[in-house]
């Protein structure tokens, strides 16, 4: 019965997720926040960090005081030579339940090698993790967790 009730709420958040032109984008709408705090902590594989795997700086916001929304998110990608970061295998999962909302990311900036720059990211006021992944161009992969407040 709870699980029905996340799908359900992340399928309603899937749908207010396709505003109409002009609207503000949310990258995670309040429906699929709701749903994955829902699922409460899930286990999470633990793995050591794979050597020369690429790197993933978050120079903001800073996560360590509440953010505001809209606000800029910029991250820098680091290779280890002679590996360089794959812009193209770069993925953020949203919560405990994984939601894959690259595409929301790709819809308001590019990644490159060098990183991601958005200027203006919009969520739900509350608790959020998103969980960052990265290839290199040997195939090392890094993950990284990311936990923040929106007031």
């Amino acid at each position: 019965m709870k699980m029905s009730a996340l799908i359900a709420a992340t399928l309603a958040g899937w749908l207010i997720a396709a505003a109409p032109a002009g609207a503000q984008t949310m990258l995670v709408t309040e429906a699929e926040m709701l749903a994955s705090q829902a699922a409460g902590d899930l286990l999470t594989p633990r793995s050591a960090t794979v050597p020369g795997a690429p790197r993933i700086e978050l120079v903001t916001p800073d996560v360590k005081a509440p953010v505001s929304t809209p606000t800029r998110i910029l991250l820098r990608f680091f290779g280890s030579a002679p590996a360089q970061p794959r812009p193209d295998s770069f993925r953020v999962l949203y919560g405990m339940l994984k939601l894959d909302i690259t595409s929301r990311l790709l819809g308001l900036a590019k990644v490159t090698q060098d990183g991601l720059d958005v200027a203006e990211a919009a969520l739900p006021r509350g608790s959020h993790t998103l969980t960052l992944r990265l290839e290199d161009s040997v195939g090392r992969a890094t993950l990284q967790t990311v936990q923040f407040t929106v007031q």
